[in-house]
């Protein structure tokens, strides 16, 4: 009886420790990957059609020398911009991990590079949406009659305020120099409290702390489920935005002036060609609207399918993304044609870039038309949603990029949640600073260089020559080959082994010759600590890819040689393409029949054999 109870009690044991295996196995959860292509195509527009095209891309078009601007636009963008992008949706599909990990199977010397772009990825989090957390501002205080940038009495207004004159307008009053605009004085004094200089930080703006906590909690809602949940909400968030373009391009069209602002925007002057920083321009802005080298599109890629037609599905993203903006060019410039008709004065006064546009000069243009509230609450909404979707993207990268690394502990029940979930704590702990009566001194910092160009230009340096030279051009095109069922046409591999990488250095040494400190509002010059910060900021994400190349070549054995022929070679893991599988049955087919032979084993048919 004893040993029967012994015996019992061991089996009881075993089949506990089975159970709890089982268990084990059924808590790690699946990586997941779109249930549509539709899902991965929306996704990725609503990260790279975002503020930028809205706000930077007309302005810099008008800046230089309107539709001459697009020749050194179009270069880039077919030499950089589409062969980068292909690049990194590729590598994210073919790999089937984040930003880390796919560069740590691709090339383990390389891995510093994935290290780099979440450190972007990181700093761009906690200040991209301040500007997310301003339009809600805004569009709550647009539901009123009267908007309150429009006139002069209220609270915050000072003696200095002028309302705005009007083409029709009688009012006969003399020229102030000092004097401001009641939609200046709402942005500094209201919006913003700003302080005198980054040494005066202040109070945090309580009201403005509410709307990024209400960014940050649609934000968090949107991915919390991993593309479960992404891939459904960006049905959504990535269209409304082209409804309410069009609405508004067709309302700016019809109003008197606008040809003034569209002649303004598209009017070629060739002239301007020869001045360097126009080239420049052109360069950060593909960088910029297409969401290179921050990680975000490998992620996205990643969870389509193996054979999804990547390259195909690039093509159409980067017609769309151009397209979107040069159309909104004409959605601003008609407006602020019509500010500049209204208020007799010349469009160079009223155009403006990045958050003057969309805080400053549309509102006040918003406020001179008919029916001002409803064109209020369509523009910030607008603003809302596509900073939403390239927000919630950038935050999925990041936590996309994490878990991949550490699959055993994130993907089990509710763990992939509550890392989701401090990430967003944290951030948003990040941008309170920003939304205190000096943030806004921080926020440029971060904008001007934590993810700034010279910082994407030299990830692309680093990520052309590792795919085209290390990794190999011509293996990865069997790769994507292998992916898509047909090898894309030599350009893209060209580019990649010479036409981008000279293109990014290029441009990187004179980003780095022209550099100019940043000022704010082209007057406030920071102190020589807050250039010291604002350099720590661009070098806490380069210096990663020197940093690991060392730690790695340190920590490898053998000799210098052997580390660096150990470091370059790909992970096993990659799947194999079908040449590389028939080249291993045809090896093991081999190996096998010589062991037969070794062994004195020759196989013979049934007719041969007598047994």
């Amino acid at each position: 009886m004893k040993g029967d109870s012994n015996s019992s009690s061991l089996h009881n044991g075993t089949s506990g420790t089975k159970d709890l295996q089982q268990q084990s196995e059924v808590k790690m959860e699946e990586r997941g990957q779109w249930s549509r292509k539709a899902e991965f195509v929306l996704s990725v527009a609503g990260t790279i059609i975002g503020l930028g095209n809205m706000w930077r891309f007309p302005y810099l078009c008008y800046k230089n020398g309107g539709g001459a601007f697009l020749i050194p636009y179009l270069i880039f963008l077919f030499t950089c911009g589409v062969p980068v992008f292909f690049l990194e949706v590729a590598l994210g599909q073919y790999t089937s991990e984040g930003g880390i990990t796919c560069w740590r199977k691709i090339c383990p010397l390389f891995e510093g590079l994935g290290y780099a772009t979440q450190v972007i990825m990181t700093l761009l989090n906690s200040y991209y949406i301040i500007v997310l957390a301003w339009g809600i501002f805004y569009f709550g205080f647009s539901f009123s009659w009267d908007l309150p940038w429009s006139s002069c009495n209220n609270t915050w207004n000072t003696e200095s305020c002028v309302e705005f004159q009007r083409r029709n307008a009688s009012i006969n009053q003399t020229a102030n120099p000092n004097a401001t605009s009641p939609v200046i004085e709402f942005w500094e004094r209201r919006a913003l409290r700003i302080s005198t200089g980054i040494d005066d930080m202040g109070t945090l703006n309580w009201d403005m702390a509410l709307c990024l906590l209400i960014a940050w909690v649609m934000c968090y809602f949107c991915i919390w489920k991993g593309v479960k949940s992404t891939g459904k909400v960006v049905y959504f968030t990535a269209t409304f935005p082209y409804l309410m373009l069009i609405v508004l391009l067709i309302r700016g069209l019809t109003l008197p002036g606008a040809l003034i602002g569209i002649q303004f925007y598209l009017y070629p002057d060739l002239g301007r060609l020869a001045d360097p920083q126009v080239w420049m321009d052109a360069g950060t802005q593909i960088f910029y609207s297409y969401a290179i080298c921050i990680g975000a599109l490998t992620a996205l890629g990643s969870y389509n399918k193996y054979n999804n037609n990547a390259y195909r599905d690039c093509l159409a993203l980067c017609s769309l993304n151009s397209s979107t903006s040069f159309v909104a060019g004409f959605a601003i410039f008609s407006v602020l044609g019509f500010m500049s008709y209204e208020q007799n004065i010349p469009i160079s006064e009223v155009a403006e870039s990045g958050p003057g546009l969309a805080f400053i000069a549309y509102p006040r243009a918003v406020s001179m038309m008919p029916m001002s509230s409803l064109w209020a609450v369509l523009f910030f909404v607008m603003i809302i949603f596509l900073g939403l979707d390239s927000q919630f993207v950038c935050v999925e990268t990041l936590v996309t990029a994490i878990v991949d690394m550490y699959p055993t502990v994130f993907r089990r029940k509710n763990r992939r949640e509550l890392f989701l979930l401090a990430v967003v704590l944290v951030s948003f702990l990040v941008g309170l600073i920003m939304l205190s009566r000096g943030g806004m001194y921080v926020f440029q910092l971060f904008d001007y260089y934590a993810a700034s160009g010279i910082c994407l230009l030299f990830m692309a340096i680093f990520e052309t020559v590792c795919i085209a030279w290390i990794y190999g051009a011509d293996r990865f095109y069997d790769n994507i080959e292998d992916m898509i069922g047909y090898r894309p046409g030599p350009y893209i591999k060209y580019c990649w082994l010479f036409f981008t990488p000279a293109t990014c250095i290029g441009t990187f040494a004179f980003s780095l010759i022209k550099y100019t400190p940043l000022k704010y509002n082209k007057e406030y010059v920071y102190p020589w600590w807050g250039y010291v910060v604002g350099w720590l900021l661009a070098l806490s994400s380069m210096v990663c890819i020197p940093l690991w190349m060392l730690y790695k070549i340190s920590t490898t054995h053998g000799t210098l040689r052997e580390r660096i022929r150990i470091l370059i070679k790909p992970s096993e893991d990659l799947p194999k393409t079908k040449r590389e599988q028939e080249r291993l049955v045809a090896v093991f087919a081999a190996e096998e029949d010589a062991a037969k032979s070794t062994n004195g084993y020759f196989p013979v048919s049934e007719e041969d054999s007598t047994v």
